[in-house]
């Protein structure tokens, strides 16, 4: 018989489980980490692919419409072109914040200035990374939804924003394929301005689906959602999710393009105007480097050529239209600039309206991804 030692044996005590919240906070932030490492890698890619086009279009301007010749010309540092510049810019960067401010206010939502001006910068990097420019819709649709704005709501206003400015570029291109001089015996005036013609039509009709039978796109949608998760790439439960979820976004998104159209008289105005005036300046830079190199062209004709030049990059497969930019503004602008100057104006034009603000835009989302990692739990 053992006998007892007057010591109390204690069992070792089980380990306290875990709470299910922590479990889900800490699995949230590995998926999460994980999600933001996947689309940084993608972020990274496309990217290096925009630069790596982007030094291919030059080059080929460079060797097919320049003739090997380059120089820089000191006019362009002087202190009035830079300051000319400089507020054509700030007009630029504005109007393209304004017009997405009063688009919000007429569908009833009104973001802080800061939210609106981050949003502007964050839009033209990932616009410009991203093939045919949809990253930026989608970057806004999150950043808005981020700030309060129902997604369907979201999506209304940049498609709204977006075809603003759509009916602008593609109402005038057909305008200027046929009567501007500098285009005269070139293919794109001819045939190819024909088939323009008919992509035009059809970019506007499948807006015009878009918005106005909106409803015609939920049985495609939803057999696509079938579809995946017939093919066991979603769960059910995921499936039954994002079915709902799409039904309830595109209703959203069909009514607030109706309250759109039902909102104040002066937001609506006011959201025309401001795109009309982000365009104008945007298609303005290469007249101001023009005049800023003793050019005399006829303003008509630079801003004609870049209604064209626009539209083309918005069919373009390639990351902010990268490398198809610079080659069709070298095409267009090759007998009028001189061979030197050609290459000069082209890296001037794309830093002014694209590079810098990509450049802020990729800053500011850095600012941003760090403030939401510090706000998850």
């Amino acid at each position: 018989m053992n006998q007892p030692t007057g010591k109390h044996q204690t069992c070792p005590k089980a380990p306290e489980p875990i709470p299910k919240v922590q479990v889900e906070s800490t699995g949230r932030r590995a998926i999460n980490s994980n999600q933001q490492g996947t689309s940084g890698k993608r972020l990274a890619l496309f990217s290096l692919l925009f630069v790596a086009l982007t030094g291919v279009g030059l080059y080929t301007v460079y060797t097919h419409f320049a003739g090997k010749s380059l120089s820089f010309d000191n006019r362009l540092l002087e202190p009035a072109t830079l300051l000319s510049l400089a507020a054509l810019l700030a007009v630029y960067f504005i109007a393209d914040a304004l017009r997405l401010h009063f688009t919000l206010r007429a569908l009833g939502h009104r973001l802080n200035a800061a939210v609106i001006a981050r949003l502007v910068f964050i839009n033209l990097f990932f616009s410009n990374v991203t093939p045919m420019a949809t990253g930026g819709g989608f970057a806004q649709i999150w950043y808005l939804h981020k700030h309060g704005v129902p997604i369907g709501t979201a999506t209304a206003a940049t498609t709204i924003r977006t075809l603003l400015a759509v009916i602008f570029i593609f109402s005038l291109t057909p305008v200027f394929l046929l009567s501007l001089g500098a285009l005269e015996g070139r293919a794109i005036s001819g045939n190819v301005g024909i088939a323009l013609t008919f992509l035009i039509f059809l970019y506007l009709g499948f807006f015009a689906v878009l918005l106005l039978r909106t409803r015609w796109l939920m049985a495609p949608l939803a057999k696509l959602l079938t579809a995946l998760w017939r093919l066991k790439l979603i769960s059910a439960e995921r499936h039954r999710h994002w079915q709902f979820k799409a039904k309830r976004e595109m209703l959203r998104f069909s009514a607030s393009f109706g309250d759109y159209l039902r909102g104040q008289p002066m937001y609506i105005a006011l959201s025309v105007l401001f795109t009309a005036v982000f365009l104008l300046s945007l298609f303005s830079f290469p007249a101001l480097l023009l005049h800023s190199l003793d050019y005399t062209v006829d303003y008509i004709t630079t801003l004609g050529l870049l209604v064209v030049t626009t539209f083309i990059m918005y069919f373009s497969p390639t990351p902010g239209a990268s490398g198809i930019s610079e080659g069709v503004f070298g095409s267009f602008f090759s007998e009028i600039l001189a061979p030197s100057h050609l290459l000069l104006v082209i890296v001037a034009w794309r830093f002014l309206s694209i590079y810098l603000g990509m450049l802020i835009g990729l800053v500011v989302m850095q600012r941003e991804l760090i403030r939401q990692r510090r706000a998850t739990p």
